[in-house]
């Protein structure tokens, strides 16, 4: 409660000095929308970040929907290095931090169902659906705009509204040559190695004939090394039906860690041209390619406890309460299961096992991914007619690569500290895995592969025609067609050693000496930040045939997994109608909006394979080919309206209904069934996609509040409501197939949620104050995300969406002057239900699903940058100077889950431009 009521006072405070956050956009206003410098007379020169969010204040002002904008120097004046990073600042958008310490998977008002667009154009990632922002460099962007209401001229396929990046392009520029280069090296305190980005930007426009033209090339290139150490205590367990020793008390079931250690590089390279022909036509030709290669290491340290041979030293917490047990593995349990007793537990201060075997595994990974986008159109303007004409091709490769071996040592005796200020600590006495020998080879050996590939062709019309009345003004209409295939293959698993498995020495099957290495990382609350020794990962990946030969498997990859293959074809074809009103009410007041409705029809084909185990000859088994087609037609309207009072002040209302497709994955008709037994008694079971998943649909309200004042200062507040429905979930039905009764688990139309909240931003430049003072100002944004499902016999029914904080807030400060930009940024979220781990657990209650739970989080960033000359800038920056980390808990704090020590890095860049 504590941590709420500190976002409360300083959200309240900063929004009481006329707060804000980055702004909106409106579909009307062009892509150079970037603000110049500004000097008239005594007016105040505009420049910098203060001209991009005075730019990205003026979109919203004159949009037509409700939409957030970043424009390219409020990013490149961040210390943001990816897309992903930038849009975190954003009203509504939540993100996360992941293993290679890289801002990811933002969801915009609690959902992840994005569709992204690159200029306009519909962009994807492999075979999915979303896109890896972090694959982007921020250096590449001209702008981003975050639709969270729709209209009929947008793209459809997220329910949660629609990220559109824009590049530069020439016309962006002055006439003549432009010459861009940046560079920026930064290191990470946990990791303790540089990094480093390059970029060189050049554009040229000439004018002519009547027209002009312009041509720009962008290259980039980015490496990244992180390490990111992560410490755990595994699933809540009775002690009374564990090791003997300590009864009564709650345990972890294992303890351990992990360390991601290892790099990526990106390269970039985007090219456009632009030929204005006349006044009234322009003919353009852009292409994109991003790349993402990494290579790293999950190297991980495990005991596992509840097979030890005994408990001593146990020391019982207050924290005591009487929870259902399961007495077949003592884990806690469901009070309405007749089978699960009750028990007298205490969760556990400490305690020590003993003669447990203790592991390590070296997790060796390579990761490939090649985005491709190739496009080109036509505009033409006139007085009232205006086309625009687009096709595009995009291609997105992605390939993955695992090989893991576990090794590990008998007889450890290891001491648990179940919460250490937050986390739990463990010590192996005698840190027997810090020394080589004595090592044994465990489980199997696991080879975890795939590749997708994926590519569509697009081809949109968009026309708007002004019409001199009264009331309407514009009417618009266009079309859009989208031919998409993917394919997918996958394999995972692999041999058991030859033997018993725990039982053959490392040491006895002549591999090379540095076969087992020292870890490249500690994590500090693990024998005392010692290192350990684990496989090698660059021989796990350099010699794997010579792995599978020691394991019994022959050379190459293995064979695909038909169950997990299969191949899309997908074919949208969309159109739309759209009015554009205008009602003028004396000289400045006014109501205009929107209205409209969108058509798509959507046809796609599935192949996949099912497998009936044991159903081939000889007990072989058989896989069966499985080929469906489906079709679907949706209704997408639109409305809005928007009243201005006066010059200042306006307010607006929105309804947009929106869809998500699913996923290629989930729609894999292929299903793997168990083989057939004697039993009629038994029934069988399978897994499998589902091709017959609708699309998610979402009948989405907003409404705003917006003051806009002085020449870069604004206030808004928005309301909103989303209700959603055919959300995919996994259910078990029970299906007869030739005659059999299997229970399946599929992917299910069964979801249901609803989602409603309230969004602040705004921003203020403080220029009444005396010369020097002038040059500061405060932004900031405040966000309450009320979820709730509402899928009726679910388990999370009436609960908060998964990953969603109710909270969250940005709060920030910036200068400029005398060639000085400074910005500092503090964002924050609130905690938030990462996952379900079962029923009645850690709080005696009987009756509510348990939830792994995430504690709320901050992240202090800053940048300072100093212009050397008018063209040369030298900034240094930080992140996550705070050293903000990931703590999360089994819904009772006093049993922590996890702690990931999210790094911090500071750098330091040279921007020049001519």
């Amino acid at each position: 409660m504590k941590s709420i009521t500190h976002s409360f006072v300083l959200t309240s405070s900063v929004l009481a000095m006329v707060a804000c956050a980055p702004a909106a956009f409106a579909q009307d206003v062009p892509q150079d929308a970037a603000a110049p410098s500004v000097a008239e007379g005594n007016e105040i020169v505009v420049t910098g970040q203060r001209a991009s969010l005075e730019a990205a204040r003026n979109v919203k002002k004159n949009s037509d929907l409700v939409v957030d904008s970043i424009v390219a120097e409020d990013i490149g004046k961040l210390p943001d290095t990816s897309v992903a990073s930038a849009l975190q600042r954003v009203a509504g958008v939540q993100v996360t931090n992941g293993f290679n310490n890289e801002i990811q998977s933002p969801i915009v008002r609690g959902l992840g169902d994005i569709l992204t667009t690159l200029d306009g154009r519909e962009i994807f990632t492999g075979v999915g659906r979303g896109f890896s922002f972090q694959d982007l460099p921020a250096e590449a962007i001209g702008g981003i705009d975050v639709y969270k209401s729709n209209s009929a001229n947008l793209v459809e396929g997220g329910v949660a509204g629609v990220i559109d990046m824009k590049l530069q392009k020439p016309f962006n520029f002055d006439k003549g040559l432009t010459i861009a280069a940046n560079g920026r090296v930064y290191n990470g305190r946990v990791s303790d190695k540089t990094s480093y980005t390059a970029g060189l930007l050049v554009a040229n426009t000439w004018d002519v004939g009547d027209g002009r033209l312009g041509a720009l090339i962008d290259v980039s290139y980015a490496r990244n090394n992180f390490s990111r150490p992560v410490s755990f205590n595994c699933d809540p367990r009775s002690s009374n039906n564990g090791p003997a020793g300590a009864p009564g008390l709650v345990l972890p079931t294992c303890v351990g860690g992990t360390t991601d250690t290892g790099h990526n590089t990106r390269p970039q390279v985007n090219a456009a041209l632009q030929w204005e022909v006349t006044p009234e036509l322009e003919l353009y030709l852009d292409g994109v390619y991003t790349g993402y290669r990494s290579e790293f290491a999950t190297n991980f340290i495990f005991a596992d406890l509840f097979a030890g041979s005994s408990i001593s030293n146990g020391v019982a917490s207050d924290d005591c309460f009487t929870a259902p047990v399961n007495p077949a593995d003592g884990f806690l349990g469901d009070a309405d299961n007749p089978a699960h007793l009750p028990q007298n537990l205490c969760i556990a201060k400490s305690a020590t096992f003993n003669g447990v075997d203790a592991l390590t595994s070296t997790q060796a990974k390579k990761q490939r991914t090649d985005q491709y986008v190739l496009g080109g159109g036509a505009k033409w303007n006139t007085d009232t007619i205006h086309v625009v004409f687009d096709a595009s091709y995009i291609q997105s490769k992605n390939s993955n690569r695992a090989i893991i071996v576990d090794v590990a040592k008998h007889n450890t005796a290891v001491d648990v500290v179940v919460d250490d200020n937050g986390h739990g600590t463990s010590v192996m006495q005698g840190n027997p895995l810090g020394t080589p020998d004595g090592f044994v080879f465990a489980n199997t050996l696991f080879q975890d592969l795939n590749k997708s590939n994926s590519r569509q062709y697009a081809f949109k019309l968009d026309t708007a025609f002004d019409i001199d009345s009264s009331f309407l003004r514009q009417m618009q209409f266009g079309a859009r067609y989208s031919d998409r295939q993917g394919s997918f293959r996958a394999v995972a698993g692999g041999p058991g050693f030859p033997g018993p498995n725990r039982g053959t020495l490392v040491s006895s099957v002549g591999l090379p000496s540095d076969f087992m290495v020292r870890s490249p990382d500690s994590i500090p609350s693990l024998n005392g930040g010692e290192h350990w020794y684990t496989p090698n990962a660059g021989y796990l990946l350099n010699n794997t045939d010579d792995l599978r030969a020691l394991y019994g498997a022959p050379a190459g990859d293995p064979d695909w997994d038909p169950t997990r293959n299969y191949d899309a074809a997908e074919k949208t074809f969309a159109a739309y109608v759209q009015g554009k009103y205008q009602l003028d009410i004396g000289d400045v007041s006014a109501i205009d909006g929107l209205f409209g409705v969108r058509v798509v029809s959507t046809s796609r084909t599935i192949d996949g394979t099912s497998r009936v185990i044991g159903g081939g000859a000889g007990g072989s088994d058989l896989f069966v080919p499985v080929n469906r087609d489906t079709s679907d037609v949706y209704i997408l309207p639109n409305a809005s309206i928007r009243f201005k009072a006066t010059d200042q002040l306006q307010f607006r209302a929105t309804y947009a209904k929106t869809v998500s497709r699913p996923t290629f994955g989930d729609l894999n008709p292929g299903l793997s069934l168990a083989a057939p037994g004697g039993n009629p008694n038994v029934i069988l079971t399978g897994t499998g996609g589902n091709p017959d998943l609708k699309a998610q649909q979402s009948n989405n309200f907003d409404v705003t509040a917006e003051y806009y004042f002085g020449r870069s200062s604004y206030l808004s507040l928005a309301g909103y409501m989303r209700k959603l429905k055919d959300r995919v979930a996994g259910d078990n039905t029970v299906q007869v197939i030739d005659g059999q009764t299997y229970r399946i688990t599929q992917p299910r139309n069964l979801g249901s949620s609803e989602l409603k909240g309230i969004e602040a931003a705004g921003q203020v430049f403080f220029d009444f104050l005396p010369e020097g003072f002038d040059g500061f100002g405060v932004m900031g944004t405040f966000t309450y995300a009320d979820s709730k499902v509402t899928t009726k016999g679910d388990e999370l029914e009436g609960q908060q969406l998964l990953g969603v904080s109710k909270y969250s807030y940005t709060a920030g400060a910036l200068y400029e002057k005398y060639g000085i930009t400074a910005r500092v940024v503090y964002t924050w979220r609130s905690g938030f239900n990462d996952s379900t781990f079962g029923i009645g657990t850690l709080t005696g209650s009987q009756d509510d699903v348990q939830f792994n739970k995430v504690k709320s989080n901050g992240r202090l960033d800053f940048s300072v940058g100093y212009d050397v000359t008018p063209n040369i800038t030298v900034t240094v920056d930080g992140v996550n100077v705070n050293g903000g980390k990931y703590y999360s808990y089994f819904d009772n704090p006093s049993f922590p889950h996890d702690i990931r020590l999210d790094d911090k890095f500071y750098g330091m860049s040279v921007r020049v431009k001519y």
